[in-house]
């Protein structure tokens, strides 16, 4: 069996993007993926992305995605960003905004014309039931709670995005250990679904570092998810606008909390790097 895929990036979080539109199901198993994913005997990517059928009166597609480790997580913003532009070349009809079904729910990315993509985020969740944690009761909310990892204690903010976010903010993130820190936060027996850990360091309130172990993947070079909760964290906390520039390891994104319609937007680039066919054993 062959399949044809095309790779992408958004800032070097990179994805293998498969066409498969043609039925429900995606057509790897989350073992095939793991072996796409590889970097040393695959393709080597973050992740695999599907652009499926959708099945969601009022929405084009649906998207499902299988981290390097097999695992399935709710959402990507990278990842839905690159799918954008996955979905923009397959179609004939060159829409510029589409409707994507995803595990998280409903995700509205826009191409720009400057070659941006803006994303319609939605709503961050923000009780400890949604995230889900324990550091705090069911109804309540978790900003700068303390919570000891490594012999240490750090003050965390928790949002869901879709998908769970731990927050902790730094003041140099060059000096933080990630490879040893980010498995020790994603595992902590206080986030029974795992979690992903953002270390962040502000610069100016509109202007933020960000450090990224993404459950599931371990340290990227970019999570559009993450930038997103860093600042929706950062404005509960009273440490930053709701505008802000995220600067990740792999380049910026423009993260906007608006206090409009309390949706969070995300923008930045998407970019194809190259097609091919790979032929499964």
């Amino acid at each position: 069996m062959t399949i044809k895929f095309t790779k992408y990036h958004g800032l070097g979080n990179d994805f293998i993007l498969i066409d498969n539109r043609h039925q429900s199901e995606p057509l790897l198993t989350q073992t095939q993926a793991i072996q796409l994913c590889d970097r040393h005997f695959g393709i080597g990517a973050n992740g695999v992305i599907f652009a499926l059928p959708t099945k969601v009166e009022g929405t084009d597609y649906t998207m499902r995605i299988f981290n390097s480790d097999g695992s399935e997580p709710e959402m990507c913003g990278n990842g839905i960003r690159c799918l954008a532009k996955f979905i923009a070349d397959l179609d004939s009809n060159k829409k510029t905004e589409y409707r994507i079904h995803t595990l998280a729910g409903l995700m509205i990315p826009k191409l720009q014309a400057d070659g941006q993509v803006k994303v319609d985020m939605g709503l961050p969740k923000l009780l400890a039931s949604q995230i889900p944690t324990t550091l705090a009761t069911a109804e309540s909310k978790v900003v700068e709670q303390p919570l000891e990892v490594e012999g240490k204690v750090w003050p965390v903010t928790c949002v869901s995005m879709g998908n769970p976010h731990c927050i902790t903010f730094v003041e140099d993130v060059a000096s933080i250990p990630l490879e040893t820190l980010g498995p020790k936060f994603e595992h902590h027996s206080v986030f029974p679904e795992r979690t992903n850990t953002e270390f962040i360091q502000v610069v100016e309130p509109n202007y933020i570092k960000m450090l990224v172990w993404e459950r599931g993947a371990g340290a990227t070079l970019a999570c559009g998810t993450g930038a997103c909760a860093s600042v929706v964290a950062g404005v509960l906390s009273g440490k930053c606008d709701r505008l802000v520039t995220v600067e990740l390891p792999g380049g910026p994104l423009e993260i906007e909390w608006s206090d409009i319609d309390q949706k969070v937007y995300m923008s930045g680039p998407a970019q194809k790097v190259f097609v091919g066919e790979w032929s499964l054993n």
